[in-house]
């Protein structure tokens, strides 16, 4: 009797179909940070400041409809309503940078000395008087400064004199450690996962077709 091999991943509860699965909107949630599965290809780029500090401005303050930044925030991103947080269509929260991290649209991994991996998308820049080396702010030092609806994130994270997680998302546990690395995100998605081997007697087999190149690929958030 013949036995031909094939693979598959098995996963609970679910079809055994190609697929990704992202942090989407509808799928957010901090918790999931420490859990995070990257879901596109990177490359270290290294971290030019190991700091912790991680400010916010409010979206509302850039006003500027033909702006790069407007423009990006208004057709790619969506507020979260429970956090404040901007996400877009792939799931990376929007935050400011320097100039060294190039146009506004770019994404970032910025991994943390905690662990925690942050998918951030710049959809907005830090001007060069207030980070002259592209990288961190002169006054408070920060790398990244989330771009958020400050009335939904202060309802939610508290703080004191009315900011947000009062003024440093670092006292978040969730968003909590220094910058070990930054990782700039391609656009090429990540193809592997998890895969079992076994075999299948032909006799068994209702078809090869049936069979032949079944996976499952896993990435990103998943609820």
């Amino acid at each position: 009797m013949r036995t031909r091999h094939v693979f598959a991943c098995a996963l609970a509860g679910a079809a055994i179909l190609t697929c990704t699965s992202g942090f989407t909107q509808g799928e957010f949630s901090l918790a999931k940070l420490k859990n995070y599965k990257k879901e596109f290809k990177s490359i270290s780029i290294g971290a030019c400041s190991t700091s912790s500090t991680k400010t916010y401005e409010d979206y509302r303050m850039i006003t500027s409809v033909g702006s790069a930044q407007y423009q990006y925030i208004h057709n790619h991103c969506t507020v979260d309503e429970k956090t404040g947080f901007l996400i877009d269509e792939e799931g990376f929260m929007g935050v400011a940078m320097g100039y060294a991290f190039g146009e506004i649209g770019s994404r970032y991994y910025i991994e943390l000395d905690t662990g925690i991996t942050i998918p951030v998308v710049k959809v907005d820049a830090k001007a060069s008087e207030h980070a002259p080396n592209g990288c961190s702010a002169a006054s408070d030092a920060s790398v990244i400064e989330f771009v958020i609806d400050t009335d939904r994130a202060t309802a939610y994270f508290g703080g004191a004199n009315g900011l947000a997680s009062s003024g440093n998302f670092n006292n978040y546990k969730y968003l909590k450690g220094s910058i070990s690395d930054i990782e700039r995100v391609t656009d090429e998605r990540i193809e592997t996962g998890i895969f079992y081997f076994f075999s299948l007697d032909q006799d068994q087999m209702k078809s090869t077709e049936e069979y032949d190149h079944v996976r499952m690929v896993e990435g990103g958030f998943r609820k």
